[in-house]
């Protein structure tokens, strides 16, 4: 089974953890490295499965950020894996959740091989994981857009 960690070198993963925990002051190191951990996964089935909706859980996409955040990073990330998983946030919403568009996502991480930190992947109000990020992403009605593999 690969591992997602292993899709970037120990500097680079270490220079995004240290975004996500820029943004979430105090959090422990660890949870940021799972955290960065299963959106690494996440992007790499995203971009490699196009036509599947797919969604992050709100901690998940906490990793996200700091991802694209690191924009020449994700760029060749996206393109290692065939196409570009855009992000368009929505803010967080109970109402909009759906536990259903979660586990379709999980289950394609887990059919491409990744391991999922179930405890990453709860509801937008679950509190276990607390996240700076204020986004959500609830179905495939837009939040995520793949392109065609970039030129380059």
């Amino acid at each position: 089974m690969p591992n997602a960690r292993s899709l970037l070198s120990d500097v680079v993963f270490n220079d995004v953890r240290a975004t996500v925990l820029d943004n979430n002051p105090g959090m422990d190191p660890d949870l940021a490295s799972r955290i960065l951990a299963d959106a690494l996964a996440f992007v790499a089935t995203a971009a490699s499965a196009p036509g599947q909706a797919l969604v992050p859980s709100r901690a998940v996409d906490e990793g996200w950020h700091a991802l694209i955040l690191h924009t020449p990073l994700y760029y060749s990330l996206c393109a290692r894996f065939g196409n570009f998983v855009h992000h368009l946030p929505q803010r967080p919403d109970p109402g909009r959740s759906n536990q259903a568009v979660l586990e379709r996502t999980i289950t394609a991480i887990k059919a491409a091989g990744y391991e999922v930190d179930r405890d990453l992947w709860r509801s937008p109000d679950d509190q276990l994981v607390r996240v700076a990020a204020s986004c959500q992403h609830s179905d495939e009605s837009g939040p995520i857009v793949l392109i065609p593999k970039p030129k380059g």
